[in-house]
């Protein structure tokens, strides 16, 4: 399985300025803008390990994921939310050749932390021996920081905040701060009985 981010977060969709607030950097210098690569790359960061830790995407944009089987054969739990759209579903034999399902076939059964790739009639379409399906989805809260719950939100910036403090140093093994974590706790997906996500 290989799941691709399509589209990046837009720089317009960074809260910035709300990360010079939050380090409390001075304002009003004719080099304010100085530091905004930097803040840019360390948001950046912060945001890839949220997601990684919760497996939501915060900024709306495109992904595709390719799998070889299906666990269920007629529903498929998507790897990332929230998803807002199936864009497209593509099954290639081991050949390459392709075949584009229609989208008929499928819906989406959206949900915060399992959201799933559904079949219409009794099963998803065949996955031939040696094939891999693509899937195409949208997936996130929206496509303004706005839209990102505020809890998450700030995790973001405590995270980033401690990347841009620690810059230059290398800060161990040390695990996620706790005030992060106990942050992002509610949007970390459940797992019960070894099996995948609920």
């Amino acid at each position: 399985m290989m799941l691709v981010e399509q589209t990046t977060v837009p720089t317009a969709a960074l809260p910035v300025a709300e990360f010079k607030d939050h380090l409390r950097l001075g304002t009003g210098f004719a080099d304010d803008g100085v530091q905004d690569d930097v803040l840019e790359a360390y948001l950046r960061a912060a945001i890839a390990t949220i997601e990684a830790r919760t497996t939501k995407a915060l900024i709306t944009r495109s992904f595709s994921w390719t799998l070889t089987a299906w666990r269920d054969l007629a529903a498929q739990a998507l790897p990332l939310g929230p998803v807002s759209a199936i864009t497209a579903l593509t099954i290639f034999d081991r050949l390459g050749a392709e075949e584009v399902v229609d989208s008929d076939k499928f819906v989406l059964e959206p949900d915060l932390h399992r959201p799933r790739l559904v079949a219409t009639g009794y099963t998803l379409p065949v996955i031939p021996v040696g094939g891999t399906a693509v899937i195409g989805f949208d997936a996130g809260f929206g496509a303004a920081w706005s839209d990102v719950p505020v809890d998450l939100g700030q995790a973001v910036k405590m995270l980033a905040a401690l990347y841009y403090e620690n810059r230059g140093t290398y800060p161990g093994e040390a695990g996620m701060p706790a005030g992060v974590a106990g942050l992002v706790a509610r949007y970390r997906p459940v797992r019960l009985f070894g099996g995948g996500p609920l």
